[in-house]
């Protein structure tokens, strides 16, 4: 549990670990071997407000912190990585974006259905040739009227098969490069809207990822969240409170893996000793709980950072860069504590280490994310997109 937690937050997170343990926990292994998305538990953590922490409460939200958003994630993140992955994506990258960026209009439409988990959210940005190049996205809204007309494909789309509303990032001025990108609510159910492929992945199973195709797709111009070519100060900030608030699902892996690492090294007995009384399984176990820590520290730092000021990146880039690569060594090592009982599929230390390396790769790469950090702290002289060209 996170140092210094209010008393609401306490709550919080004890309410959440209590449905963890008897809602998602007794499904967590069947998501993954079946790559199967539990509609029905994300329905009841709507109902229990789990689903929009951040949103206002005339919206179906709690109104709460980042953090509180975070708790969450870290709790459904030790039983389920998937399932956290997509609530974040649900509650953050759409919910909590349209809450800072969307119209009074627009929040009052579509914010209480993504509160409640009767419908679900996804956030369309990467495309085939558009990855850590955010702002190279090519699909294109052309405005005609009282509609724009959208085309383009997106690609590696978290709850994507299975979304009701995404949020989508589209040229609107090609010829301004980054400055000509604007955002979009889109229905799926939208003529022109269809999934051109449901994806198989090496983890995070059960978190529904695809491919998106837009076909001359009709979206009324008071679909358009914030001003025509505005896009990439939404993208960017939106970006940043990513990272931090997702962050807690490495930590969430984090604690998984040293629990029952610590637990396993005080029960098991080899040579006629607990195997804790190994030197090398007490450095294992030091060095994860020392990663722990340090990831703990850096995501509460980013989320403050974010909570002041949503532009800023340095923190969060280096909290999500740090917390997911730890979190992949530690499920390694807790394997490897565990021996061949970790190998096998009976527990669950092989899919938190399949899990845990996405998180090394979406967000952002950690190639990417330790550039952002070295951006800022060189200047922007020596940021290769910034003097390529108003890219952002």
């Amino acid at each position: 549990m996170p140092p210094a937690l209010s008393d609401e937050e306490r709550d919080l997170a004890e309410a959440t670990r209590k449905f963890v343990r008897k809602e998602v926990a007794p499904v967590a292994q069947q998501m993954d071997r079946e790559d199967r998305f539990p509609k029905e538990v994300f329905r009841r953590l709507g109902e229990h407000g789990f689903l929009a922490p951040t949103i206002p409460t005339e919206y179906g939200g709690l109104g709460l912190s980042y953090r509180a958003q975070a708790i969450i994630l870290e709790e459904i993140a030790r039983a389920s990585p998937a399932l956290a992955l997509s609530v974040g994506a649900h509650s953050n990258l759409f919910a909590d974006n349209l809450a800072r960026n969307g119209s009074d209009a627009q929040r009052a439409r579509f914010l209480p259905k993504i509160a409640s988990g009767e419908e679900i959210g996804a956030l369309a940005l990467t495309e085939p040739d558009a990855g850590s190049d955010a702002v190279s996205i090519r699909t294109r809204a052309e405005r005609k009227g009282d509609h724009y007309v959208l085309s383009g494909t997106k690609q590696f789309i978290t709850n994507g098969p299975v979304a009701n509303v995404t949020f989508v990032y589209a040229k609107t001025d090609p010829e301004k490069a980054a400055r000509g990108i604007s955002a979009f609510l889109v229905r799926t159910d939208t003529a022109g809207f269809s999934v051109a492929k449901s994806l198989d992945k090496m983890g995070m199973r059960g978190s529904p990822t695809g491919e998106l195709a837009f076909q001359d797709v009709r979206v009324p111009v008071d679909q358009r969240v914030g001003e025509e070519n505005d896009g990439v100060r939404i993208m960017m900030s939106g970006l940043n409170v990513e990272r931090a608030v997702l962050a807690a699902i490495p930590v969430g892996i984090l604690v998984e893996c040293l629990e029952r690492s610590v637990a396993y090294a005080r029960e098991r007995e080899q040579f006629g000793h607990k195997i804790g009384a190994f030197q090398l399984i007490q450095a294992k176990l030091a060095n994860m709980y020392t990663e722990l820590t340090a990831s703990r520290l850096l995501m509460e730092q980013a989320l403050e950072e974010v909570r002041v000021d949503p532009r800023r990146r340095k923190e969060s880039a280096a909290a999500l860069t740090f917390a997911s690569e730890a979190s992949t060594r530690a499920a390694l090592e807790a394997i490897q504590i565990h021996g061949g009982y970790g190998y096998m599929r009976d527990l669950p230390l092989e899919r938190l280490a399949r899990d845990a390396k996405l998180l090394e790769i979406g967000a952002g790469t950690s190639e990417i994310r330790r550039q952002i950090v070295a951006h800022e702290l060189l200047g922007e002289d020596f940021d290769v997109h910034r003097a390529a060209g108003p890219r952002a």
